[in-house]
């Protein structure tokens, strides 16, 4: 019989070994460039993804015709052959404060002509008189979320609306149009556009703080539960040190695929850890299930072993579910495309780490706290005499 709780210090050392260099990384990344390297959707800015007529420009040119245009940008080249570029939120329209009820005249027999901003429905929408049906959509969207126009934007009364997500037109107008007649100038015609998205930093800190306490909630939720379902503290504390376990595990290896292979975070990926927690905390209550049920069945027995009886007996229920999921993760992460590769990427990390978890981590923390307090409270291990008894009559 394979003693897991006899090797728990090993696999303790192998559980520090997946989480410190994860770890490191995180933690560096406010003070560098280096760590987790987050999309707009939670900095804010423009991403704006174009490809030249001419293959040999490089994204340094194009970083260059930013800054002689008084905006810091960087550019990389993707696998597709399109630059990449991130700069500042450009192409955003500032929302106009609209009328309160006591500023207009009522029964003052003015004649001053209301009739136009009623029938727009907002006097913004009259500032902006040449934008199309549907970029007025996009302006409306993102003035509403508050954001404000770059420098470059409100310089000029034709700033352009907030594009669209992948919108593939090029901008004529604003602060984009004018990059658009920069680059075209000095790089030659752009061929391509494939998306263009601004967001403004109020949207992206609302997004990051929502992303957050999502998190928290649902990590406070599990535990709470899990001590409400077992009559004891001990289990639910240990459930979500190995969450937390499991949440270091995956942000971590993005942190590290971020410095090295710029692999990014985007708003998919809180999605991928929640259901990340919810899989790993689902295998945990199987073996803390079990745990219970025997230790009602075999009374006076060495808690160590009941505990490493039950991991024995849900083994092969884990791994066989979790291969399952891992096995449709996979096709999904090679035939998916690349829209949702990071995103199946984390969800395989986390089902893989949650299983491990479960079995490796929760169970031999449970076993060591309940040690400790034995040995707090003077009790003496409880020996196998009885049961062996039992066996010889």
């Amino acid at each position: 019989m394979f003693d897991v709780i006899g090797k728990r210090r090993f696999f303790y050392l192998l559980s520090l070994l997946l989480t410190i260099p994860g770890l490191i990384f995180i933690l560096i990344s406010p003070f560098s460039d280096a760590g987790l390297q987050l999309t707009i959707d939670y900095t804010g800015g423009t991403r704006w993804e174009i490809k030249f007529a001419d293959p040999n420009v490089t994204p340094d040119e194009v970083e260059q015709v930013f800054a002689d245009n008084g905006l810091e940008a960087t550019a990389i080249r993707t696998q597709s052959g399109f630059i990449e570029i991130k700069t500042e939120p450009i192409g955003l329209v500032e929302q106009e404060p609209s009328p309160s009820p006591s500023a207009s005249p009522s029964g003052s027999g003015s004649g001053a002509p209301t009739a136009s901003a009623g029938a727009t429905g907002s006097p913004a929408a009259s500032a902006i008189p040449s934008a199309s049906p549907a970029s007025s959509a996009s302006a409306g969207a993102g003035a509403s979320t508050g954001a404000t126009a770059s420098p470059g934007a409100s310089a000029s009364p034709s700033a352009s609306p907030a594009p669209a997500s992948g919108n593939t037109e090029l901008p004529t107008a604003g602060k984009l149009g004018e990059m658009v007649t920069a680059l075209e100038s000095r790089l030659g015609e752009i061929e391509a556009q494939r998306s263009l998205t601004t967001i403004g930093a109020v949207v992206s800190s609302d997004l990051l703080n929502q992303a957050i306490v999502l998190i928290v909630v649902g990590s406070l939720g599990i535990v709470t539960w899990i001590t409400y379902r077992f009559r004891d503290v001990k289990f639910g504390v240990t459930a979500l040190v190995s969450l937390l376990h499991d949440v270091v595990v995956v942000v971590g290896t993005f942190a590290i695929l971020g410095t090295f292979f710029q692999v990014e975070i985007d708003a998919l990926f809180v999605t991928a850890m929640l259901t990340v927690i919810g899989f790993s905390v689902h295998d945990t209550i199987v073996v803390f299930d079990r745990i219970r049920e025997n230790r009602a069945r075999h009374l006076g027995e060495p808690f160590e072993e009941i505990v490493n009886h039950s991991i024995l007996q849900t083994f092969g229920r884990s791994i066989t579910t979790s291969l399952t999921v891992l096995l449709t993760l996979l096709a999904l992460f090679l035939f998916g495309g690349s829209a949702i590769s990071d995103f199946v990427l984390a969800l395989l990390i986390g089902i893989i780490i949650g299983t491990y978890s479960s079995i490796f981590v929760a169970s031999p923390l449970l076993v060591d706290w309940y040690a400790w307090e034995d040995r707090r409270r003077g009790r003496l291990p409880t020996t196998r005499a009885p049961r062996a008894r039992r066996a010889a009559s």
